[in-house]
């Protein structure tokens, strides 16, 4: 009995187990990524034009993006705290957005139904902030997959929220707006207490290797047979039976990676005591060692960036840390002697721990935001108009472009935080390499758009999609190793702002202008008299006859240009890239030992 005790005492406390109830909790963290199935719907009920639409896309945007309240409230409530007021937050905004389409509730100004977006939408990011934090503290050397993984699950939100919805087959599409509303504060509420820091460094095991190879397997499977059910259904006929089963099968699949937590805290054999101390002592060694390695180096970094020569960073790894090694020492030696004057640099250096502040006046840290803004910005825009992008090239079935963004977006999180993890690792070098190649991959996938070709649609989906998911993969890990991880939450919440200024700017402003001026001409070539101001601003606080824009042209000079935007993005992050190499080597190039 008190053995049965003790394990399940190790299952309620496996790091593992709060990586599973994360991934759950992060599959409903993306219902934000659902807009494009429920603007439509909204768009008709309502009565709006594609300018009215498209501020509630940024209210929206705003709201998954703003996490300064998240953020602050993660550091003074318990986390599951955080998580409830995330799942109240989802279910009052989205609820009452239910209510107003079903005619259940009176018709709200439009500026309300921003806030009622804003606030449902901004319960995502206390889901994400809990899921992070505790995560990347439990999981501290494994920092890239596992951002990559659970935010890979937020992109998938779409497609799995879309299976279900088939699968119940309701009578209207607002009832996806119901879904929304309630189905993350079930699953939020329902796991909240598991999420937690666990003390997860001190249950490292040498089948750590095979658990993360489960889990990946887990999700190409995922994303395979989410991709395989979506195109099938979209091109032939499926009786309501066999969707009912492919949506059992999915959820089989999502249940599937609790084996791991039951295998390590049942099955396996616990660790010895004496070796759980022998492992525990040079975590605390090296802990310790990097932190008085970081207080010694930072006095003579300086110095020794001045004193090296320009031809030592083009030496092969270990003979650079070998002459770098040499020259500190040097410096050490002769500031012992008063040989020379130590310079102390104010603040701190690329590496080392950041306040919001300090990082703010760094070129480094808006480098980042900028390249962000223009790269994940482009992708927003599509996100909030694909339903629309997808009516004015003919196709009715908009879901399924939804679910499709939805799967490629959690392949390009879930391998974006691989393989920049892969470049970090074997080769030293920085990690927004791989957002370059990504960001270029977007610029390609916009021109696919743009074209309108038969089937170019999919694969525009496809490149963007992967594109997009890799920078929300890749940009944590990153800000974390050049600002630290002590203000990562304000870090990384401000940086989340380039969303909603690109959403604001790319899909706001060009997007909804550029749509709304190809429905008039359409409109009068059919002569049909439209109803649409010149103001951008127009539709805020009144309600025009909505217009429908069909063909290529609608968004092809929209597409144009953000592929420009996504080529810019990409050399900013290859300025990043040129900046950081040093920083990067310093702290990876001893894998190559």
């Amino acid at each position: 009995m008190g053995r049965s005790k003790e394990k399940l005492q190790a299952f309620v406390k496996n790091r593992w187990l709060v990586f599973v109830a994360a991934m759950w909790i992060q599959s409903c963290a993306g219902v934000g990524y659902i807009f494009g199935s429920i603007s439509p719907v909204i768009k008709s009920s309502l009565n709006y034009n594609q300018r009215q639409l498209s501020r509630l896309g940024v209210a929206k945007d705003l709201g998954d993006s703003v996490g300064f309240l998240a953020g602050s409230l993660t550091e003074i409530l318990p986390l599951w705290g955080a998580l409830l007021v995330g799942a109240l937050q989802n279910l009052i905004g989205y609820g009452w957005v239910w209510l107003i389409v079903t005619g259940r509730a009176p018709v709200l100004p439009l500026w309300a139904m921003c806030v009622l977006i804003f606030v449902g939408n901004n319960g995502e990011t206390y889901f994400n902030t809990a899921a992070l934090v505790s995560c990347v503290q439990n999981f501290p050397k494994s920092r890239g997959p596992v951002v990559g993984i659970l935010k890979g699950f937020a992109g998938l939100t779409g497609a799995i929220f879309t299976q279900i919805y088939t699968m119940i087959n309701f009578p209207d599409q607002a009832s996806l707006i119901f879904m929304v509303a309630v189905g993350p504060a079930m699953v939020v509420i329902t796991l909240m207490f598991i999420i937690r820091p666990v003390g997860g460094h001190r249950q490292v095991r040498p089948s750590d290797g095979l658990s993360s190879t489960f889990i990946y397997s887990v999700c190409l499977l995922l994303a395979a047979y989410l991709m395989g059910v979506m195109l099938l259904e979209d091109l032939v006929s499926v009786s309501h039976t066999l969707i009912t089963i492919f949506t059992v099968i999915l959820l089989f699949l999502l249940v599937i990676p609790i084996v791991i937590p039951i295998v390590l805290s049942f099955c396996e054999k616990p660790r010895d005591p004496a070796e759980e101390a022998l492992v525990s002592k040079p975590e605390q060694h090296e802990a310790g060692k990097s932190e008085l390695d970081a207080q010694e180096h930072e006095v003579i970094l300086s110095e020794v960036e001045d004193e090296k020569p320009k031809e030592v960073d083009l030496l092969p790894a270990s003979e650079r840390r070998k002459r770098i090694a040499q020259l500190q020492a040097k410096l050490c030696h002769a500031a012992a002697k008063g040989a020379v004057r130590v310079k102390r640099r104010r603040g701190p250096h690329r590496g080392e721990d950041f306040t919001l502040m300090q990082a703010l006046i760094t070129a480094d840290f808006w480098l980042i935001f900028f390249s962000l803004l223009l790269g994940s910005g482009s992708g927003l825009t599509v996100i909030d108009n694909l339903g629309q992008m997808s009516q004015s090239l003919g196709y009715d079935n908009t879901h399924i472009f939804v679910s499709m963004f939805s799967i490629w977006n959690f392949l390009g999180r879930v391998g974006g935080g691989y393989f920049s993890e892969i470049i970090v690792r074997d080769h030293a070098y920085p990690r927004h390499v791989a957002i370059a190649v990504a960001q270029l991959v977007m610029a390609v996938g916009h021109v696919f758009f743009a074209v309108g070709w038969p089937g170019a649609i999919y694969i525009g989906t496809l490149l963007i999609g992967l594109g997009y998911g890799a920078h929300w993969a890749i940009v944590p890990a990153a800000t974390s190793e050049l600002f630290g991880l002590k203000k990562f939450g304000a870090l990384y919440n401000f940086l989340t702002l380039a969303n909603p200024a690109g959403s604001l700017i790319f899909s706001g402003v060009i997007a909804s202008s550029i749509y709304d001026r190809e429905a008039e001409k359409q409109a009068h070539q059919h002569h049909i008299q439209p109803q649409i101001s010149g103001s951008i601003f127009s539709g805020m606080f009144g309600q025009d006859e909505p217009l429908k824009c069909k063909g290529s042209t609608c968004f092809f000079l929209t597409s144009m240009i953000m592929s420009g935007f996504c080529v810019i993005a990409a050399v900013l992050s290859m300025m990043l890239v040129r900046r950081t190499k040093t920083v990067y080597a310093h702290l990876y190039g001893k894998s190559h030992t």
